[in-house]
C-alpha cells in the first residue's frame, strides 16, 4: 500500500501539471501514454510493438488519435481521412499473415487492430475533452478517481457480496454503488466550485453513468488480463501495474462524454 501510495503522488505530480497546461505537451504526453498501453496490451498476446504488424498499429494508433484540426491537415498532405488508414491498416495486416504463412494469424490480427481502437479511441477522447477546456477533462477525471476509491474504500469497509468473481474476485456489489456514491459527490462539489453551466440533475446523471462505464472499463481490462493470465498489463508504475492499469476506467469515460453530448 505504501508503495502504491508514493507511485500515486508522483504519477499525479507529473500528470497534473501536463493537463493544466494541456496544448502540444498535453497531446504529446498523450501520444506517449498510448504507445505504452498498446505495447502492453500486444505483449500480452505474446507480440510486441517493435515488429511490422506492431508497427503498422502505432501507425493506425496514431493517425487515429489526431485530434479534429489536426486530422485536416493530414487529409490535406496524404489525400486519405483517418478511417481510410485505418482500412489500410487491416489490409496490411492481413497481408502480413500471408507473407508470414499464418506465424501471424488472422486472430492476432484482428487482435491487433481491435487494441489499436479499444486505447486510441479513449485517447484520442482525452486529448479532445481537454481541447474542449480545462474543466471539463479535469470533472471526468476526478469523477473516475473518486469512483476507483469509494469503491475501494466501500469494498474495503462493508463489501460482503461479491460483484463479478469470475473476473475481478475482489470487487464487491457495495463497492460498486459506493464507487458510484462517490462520484456524484465529487462531480456536485466540482460544479459548485467550477460552474460546467449544466442542469444539476444532468451533472447527477453524467456522473453515475460515468461511474458505471468507467467500473466497466476496469472490469474489461481485469477480464482481459485474466484471459492471458498475467498479473498487471505492465509494470511501469510499481504498486499500480501499467498504463492499462491506470487508464482503463478513463479510456471508456472519455468518450462516453462525447456520446451522451455532455462536452
Amino acid at each position: 500500500m505504501k508503495q502504491r501510495i508514493i507511485t500515486g503522488i508522483i504519477a499525479a505530480a507529473l500528470f497534473i501539471p501536463f493537463v493544466i497546461i494541456g496544448g502540444i505537451p498535453f497531446i504529446l504526453l498523450t501520444y506517449a501514454l498510448a504507445t505504452i498501453g498498446l505495447q502492453e496490451l500486444l505483449k500480452m498476446k505474446g507480440r510486441t510493438l517493435w515488429s511490422i504488424p506492431g508497427l503498422i498499429s502505432l501507425i493506425a494508433l496514431y493517425a487515429f488519435m489526431l485530434p479534429d484540426k489536426w486530422a485536416i491537415g493530414l487529409t490535406e498532405i496524404t489525400g486519405y481521412v483517418k478511417v481510410e488508414i485505418a482500412f489500410l491498416a487491416v489490409i496490411l495486416l492481413l497481408i502480413h499473415t500471408v507473407v508470414v504463412k499464418n506465424s501471424f494469424t488472422f486472430d492476432d490480427a484482428a487482435f491487433a487492430i481491435l487494441g489499436t481502437l479499444y486505447v486510441g479511441i479513449g485517447f484520442y477522447y482525452l486529448i479532445e475533452t481537454r481541447l474542449e477546456g480545462l474543466a471539463f477533462v479535469v470533472f471526468a477525471l476526478l469523477v473516475v478517481w473518486f469512483t476507483d476509491s469509494g469503491a475501494y474504500f466501500t469494498g474495503r469497509k462493508i463489501g460482503k457480496r461479491k460483484l463479478w468473481p469470475e473476473i475481478s474476485p475482489n470487487k464487491t456489489i457495495e463497492g460498486f454503488i459506493g464507487g458510484i456514491v462517490w462520484a456524484i459527490a465529487i462531480g456536485l462539489i466540482f460544479n459548485f466550485f467550477v460552474d460546467l453551466e449544466k442542469p444539476v440533475l444532468l451533472i447527477i446523471a453524467v456522473s453515475i453513468i460515468a461511474s458505471v462505464f468507467g467500473q466497466m472499463g476496469d472490469l474489461v481490462e481485469s477480464a482481459l488480463k485474466r484471459h492471458f493470465n498475467v498479473k498487471d498489463s505492465g509494470n511501469i508504475l510499481p504498486g499500480h501495474g501499467g498504463i492499462l492499469d491506470r487508464f482503463d476506467s478513463i479510456l471508456f469515460v472519455m468518450p462516453l462524454l462525447h456520446f451522451l453530448h455532455f462536452i
